[in-house]
């Protein structure tokens, strides 16, 4: 069994290299900190100050701005905006896992190809990107077009300017956070455990949903963080293609601060924004301990 430890110089050889990375790391860790907290600050001193008669933003004590959160049209965007992001990542998930499978799994020599096929047109502008989904979902576009040329949609149908649309936007957007994640998971995974559960459950969707599916939840999870962080705070989706009726606390945020000159109030709100984050970004985190824990069992 001495054989089998490092020595002493394989030890310290080890230690000096996390401490070389560790100062190398240091730097841009602090630069980042630094900013961060420096700009939570500033937003949280923003939200308690006041505006002058030209709507500038002076520092100060006025509680306007958090008062106004609990106003029922600031409540209904940010139920909606929850509700899209929601609904994006679960349909982002519904998405991503038969395409990561697939690849993972049947992809062969080629899987790296068809990863960076799907990765590489997303390094495009995303405003870019969501200007060129809005030509293909209007009106005239050929998506509508095909739906009417088959009888699935008539003159009145629309995508724009609607829930729809605006879902539609954010799951073409963030859908590929999803299938990387996904991907990594179940390129993990040891195809005899699915093999084994084919025989002892006797069918592929029994094995899908107890072996699989459970196997691969880490990387389920961290594709809905990442569709869903992003997605709760776009306004490009709802500005691009959505109506009035459609618009997110993105979009609220920008107006308060350019349009509406109220710091104050687009403070106020970045941080109820930032808040529901933190809520989904510990429970990720506390999901992550709870598995780690039961696998060391």
């Amino acid at each position: 069994m001495a054989l089998l430890r490092p020595s002493s110089r394989t030890r310290r050889r080890d230690a000096n290299g996390t401490r070389i990375w560790t100062w190398l790391m240091l730097p841009g860790t602090l630069w980042m900190t630094g900013f961060l907290i420096a700009s939570l600050v500033l937003v949280a001193v923003l939200a308690v100050g006041t505006t002058d008669e030209l709507g500038n933003p002076r520092f100060g004590f006025d509680l306007a701005g958090i008062r106004a959160l609990a106003d029922p049209a600031y409540t209904e965007v940010l139920a909606r905006s929850l509700g899209y992001a929601l609904l994006t990542c679960v349909i982002c998930l519904l998405i991503a896992y038969p395409v990561a499978y697939t690849i993972a799994l049947y992809g062969g020599r080629y899987k790296h190809a068809l990863i960076a096929a799907i990765v590489v047109p997303f390094f495009a502008n995303y405003l870019v990107r969501m200007y060129g989904w809005s030509v293909v979902l209007s009106d005239d576009g050929p998506v509508l077009s095909a739906l009417r040329a088959i009888g699935l949609a008539d003159a009145g149908t629309r995508i724009l300017n609607s829930g729809f649309g605006v879902v539609a936007g954010l799951v073409y957007g963030f859908v590929v956070f999803m299938i990387i994640p996904l991907y990594a998971a179940l390129e993990r995974l040891d195809v005899s455990l699915i093999e084994a559960g084919r025989d002892l459950y006797g069918g592929p969707v029994r094995t899908f949903f107890f072996v699989t599916l459970p196997a691969t939840r880490q990387g389920a999870a961290a594709g809905l963080v990442l569709v869903f962080l992003p997605a709760m705070g776009d306004f490009v989706s709802a500005q691009l293609m959505g109506g009035p009726d459609q618009i997110m606390i993105g979009n609220l945020i920008q107006d308060k601060f350019f349009q509406g000159q109220n710091w104050p109030l687009g403070s106020a709100l970045t941080m109820l924004l930032m808040l529901v984050l933190l809520v989904g970004m510990l429970g990720y985190l506390r999901r992550t301990r709870k598995d780690e824990a039961e696998a060391l069992r």
